[in-house]
């Protein structure tokens, strides 16, 4: 959970649209230095948030500085923010659990639910009854889906169930866009809950994922809720590889790969050879992509190698959901693997990104198919640190390619013109911010923790790329 993300100007659009598939060495137009522009927040760190009346849309409402939140699309392409650490209405920083939207069309935000205040206890209710006065508890580092029916779904993370201290959780929440009403699906309404795994492969209601924080997640074909990995505590070294599946309709749990127990090496096989034998290593603060065939990838993270050691990973492993295959395809199996950049622009079977984890990733699959992902906390050719390299991977041919970013860390924002878009332009150094990508494939980030203008700290800075 320490995933830092550096941003400095780069032609994201044209990575986008340029990264072809195919077999081969292929060349990818560069990143032309120009197209941020300063959308909304402040400039500097420490902005409390600006609530306004709750459901009310409005110019002025912002969501406070803050990190490590969550965030969704809406289908109608409104952006959705959940939570995270930071600052509420006014008074000391701590865990949020207030759910902001953004429409894009009108530049305003809405304050949709949770509190103006930190450190929230959850609202529970009853487990599978949605009320408006439900609402998750305070936290950071849950992982986010939204389902065919656009309901946006959020699991665990690190904060306040019911009452009691902070710890690691294992609710399942579905809110609903049309009702405004949050529903406790599943899972404890206590922190560090046990998980019940039940017999793998077997669906039961009383199956669930123990309490974590750190997991990746995904939606498949036909609309089940997949969850990978995660750590039991903020401070403890103790990650899982379980998979797990929840079918929404029958609301069970399937415990469907990786093992029971934490700190689990991985099992990597042959490069590019997929067997059943084959598991990704417990980790956390990974990376993940699905493709429309339902192929699932996994980058990195914080976790345990072939040989047994905790670090960062620069290994990509892909998962088949209908044979239940992992495939290593690329990178290293041990930790710490430093990053091979070769020439920006053109791909190679050398090139590799270097290990690293990122807390909020920001990652996204282009129009030709490529993973793309920006930015982290590991390590660049020969350093180690803040990262803001974007880096593109092609299926098809098994090849990275390094699309732009610097070495360099700790940079001050320059904002310019609040709306206005320059080649000066660049958002400070920060990490754990959140981001979206919009249909017409502009990429729009907000917050985090870092650096503003001139000051440190939690960030409330909205930026676009067009």
């Amino acid at each position: 959970m320490r995933g830092v993300i550096k941003l400095l100007p780069m032609m994201l659009v044209a990575a986008i649209t340029a990264c072809g598939s195919g077999g081969g060495s292929s060349t990818v137009v560069n990143p032309v230095v120009n197209g941020w522009s300063w959308v909304g927040g402040s400039n500097e760190s420490g902005a409390y948030g600006i609530y306004g009346l709750q459901g009310v849309p409005s110019t002025t409402n912002m969501p406070g500085g803050r990190y490590i939140a969550v965030s969704w699309i809406d289908n109608d392409g409104n952006f959705w923010l959940f939570g995270g650490s930071g600052n509420a209405a006014s008074g000391a920083s701590g865990n949020l659990n207030d759910l902001w939207k953004y429409i894009p069309s009108t530049n305003q935000w809405v304050w949709m639910t949770g509190a103006s205040s930190t450190n929230a206890y959850g609202n529970y209710g009853t487990m599978g009854v949605a009320a408006a006065g439900n609402s998750p508890g305070a936290r950071i580092g849950a992982v986010s889906w939204k389902d065919k029916a656009g309901n946006l779904w959020l699991f665990g993370g690190f904060g306040y169930a019911a009452s009691g201290a902070s710890g690691a959780l294992n609710d399942l929440w579905m809110y609903s866009i049309s009702s405004n009403q949050w529903t406790w699906v599943s899972g404890a309404n206590t922190t560090s809950a046990s998980g019940v795994y039940g017999t793998k492969g077997t669906p039961s209601n009383s199956n669930v994922p123990g309490a974590r924080l750190g997991s990746v997640g995904w939606l498949d074909k036909n609309g089940n809720i997949w969850l990978f990995g995660g750590a039991e505590d903020i401070l403890t070294a103790r990650v899982h590889n379980d998979l797990w599946k929840f079918n929404p309709v029958s609301s069970e749990w399937t415990w469907v790969g990786g093992e029971s127990a934490v700190n689990i090496p991985g099992v990597y096989g042959v490069q590019s050879v997929g067997v059943l034998t084959n598991q990704p290593g417990g980790r956390l603060d990974s990376i993940s992509w699905q493709e429309s065939n339902g192929r699932v990838w996994v980058f990195g993270g914080h976790g345990i190698d072939a040989v047994g050691n905790l670090g960062n990973l620069n290994d990509l492993w892909s998962y088949s959901p209908d044979t239940g295959v992992w495939t290593w395809n690329s990178g290293s199996n041990v930790s710490g693997a430093y990053g091979i950049y070769g020439t920006q622009g053109v791909s190679s079977p050398n090139s590799i990104p270097g290990a690293r984890e990122h807390r909020v990733p920001i990652s996204w699959i282009g129009s030709g198919g490529n993973l793309l992902m920006l930015g982290g906390d590991g390590n660049g050719a020969s350093t180690s640190g803040i990262l803001n390299d974007l880096w593109s991977y092609n299926p098809a041919n098994n090849q990275w390619t390094w699309i732009g970013g610097s070495n360099e860390s700790n940079a001050f924002g320059n904002y310019g013109s609040l709306g206005s878009v320059a080649a000066s332009n660049q958002p400070g150094a920060r990490m754990d911010g959140i981001g979206w990508v919009d249909s017409s494939g502009n990429l729009w980030l907000f917050g985090g923790s870092g650096n503003g203008a001139s000051s440190n700290g939690y960030l409330n800075d909205f930026w676009k790329y067009n």
